[in-house]
């Protein structure tokens, strides 16, 4: 069986680069990933692959055609024409795929509603905000950590968003970094984004999961692991997202790693979103249906710690930044911090003794005054 690498991403202290890599290359284990025949891959429910890269970590990466991927078949997007900008085959896009938790058998395109799809008092985030202008993106280093999920059907994640509309029934895109077993089949931190258009009651999902997110990149995977992850007292290691909307055509795209885009969410799938949001956001985010009651989960934002400022020892996001209407990119000009469960999850802003402002955040969930 013929072997090769795929193009993957190394985080570099803070420094996010695309680069063909191998387990070899991170100094782990020495067998590269194998090259399926995408017909014959066990149990495989993707019609549409090219090919299939199987990795070590239980990983399979479907190549499927760009005009095939699953958000095309939402109605708004019938005929869409893809905006392109280009390891798997030019004119495919890489896929991820996940295993169960119980057997062998592989997850692909799952259509059901992520846990995000309730109510949001299922939601705690320690957030830092701006309000009160139109917004054309966000931008963020995220320092990239591996919480404790307590049960497979709760989540946490550090993120960057744009929101508009009321907290009954917003439209919200967002990227950054999960831990989520329901979704994914395991407790890897994994690269995300999600939308939706109705406060996620009946609208909106995890990647490419259900219609909606366009990728255009045949480079990065959605629901791809990151690696390494921050360790206290070792490297700090971070990924820089950001989200822009495009002034000619208003898709919202996401952009990692300063260089590279992942793909976009096309106009049509919202109504105020498109002409700029209202809100900004960076933080952190817990779902749990064991919030704001006794006992309380014990899911930990960030790394689990509250906000350290001295010794990065938490979950934080730096050089933070704003699109404006005017394609600025800069730091906003007003910001407030915000928390849900203040004794579960902090937020901490960071703006004296510092050249550029940062953001600190997370907790341990259930704690002494949180119990």
């Amino acid at each position: 069986m013929r072997r090769t690498n795929f193009k993957g991403v190394i985080i570099f202290l803070g420094l996010t680069v695309c680069y063909v890599l191998g387990e070899a290359d991170l100094g782990l284990d020495t067998t590269k990933p194998k090259i399926l025949d995408g017909k014959n891959v066990p149990n495989n429910p993707t019609r549409h692959a090219v090919k299939s890269i199987q990795s070590e970590d239980g990983d399979i990466i479907d190549c499927i055609d760009i005009y095939k991927q699953p958000s095309l078949d939402h109605p708004s997007l019938k005929n869409h024409i893809i905006q392109k900008s280009g390891s798997c085959p030019k004119g495919t896009i890489p896929v991820v795929r996940r295993r169960t938790h119980n057997d062998d058998e592989l997850l692909s395109n799952s259509r059901k509603k992520s846990p995000l799809t309730v109510h949001q008092r299922n939601h705690s985030k320690a957030i830092l905000l701006t309000e009160g202008y139109n917004y054309a993106g966000v931008k963020a280093d995220i320092k990239v950590w591996n919480p404790h999920v307590e049960s497979d059907d709760e989540y946490s994640t550090s993120r960057i968003s744009l929101r508009s509309g009321p907290w009954y029934d917003f439209e919200s895109v967002e990227a950054g970094w999960a831990v989520n077993p329901g979704v994914y089949g395991d407790r890897q931190t994994r690269l995300f984004t999600y939308w939706t258009v109705d406060a996620s009651k009946k609208t909106g999902c995890f990647d490419l999961t259900c219609p909606g997110f366009v990728q255009t990149s045949h480079e990065i995977a959605l629901g791809a692991a990151i690696y390494p992850i921050s360790v206290f007292r070792g490297l700090p290691y971070q990924i820089t997202l950001f989200i822009f909307k495009d002034p000619n055509t208003n898709n919202l795209w996401v952009q990692y790693g300063e260089r590279t885009n992942i793909g976009y969410w096309p106009p049509k799938l919202f109504k105020t979103l498109t002409y700029g949001a209202e809100c900004a956001e960076w933080g952190g985010d817990v779902y749990s249906s064991k919030l704001e009651q006794v006992p309380h989960t014990e899911t930990q934002m960030g790394n689990g710690n509250f906000p350290d400022y001295i010794d990065g020892n938490s979950g934080y996001m730096k050089r933070m930044r704003i699109l404006d209407i005017s394609l600025n990119l800069k730091f906003p000009e007003w910001v407030g911090t915000y928390a849900d469960e203040y004794w579960c999850y902090q937020s901490q802003y960071v703006s004296d003794y510092v050249v550029d402002p940062e953001f600190y955040f997370g907790g341990p969930g259930r704690n002494d005054m949180c119990p």
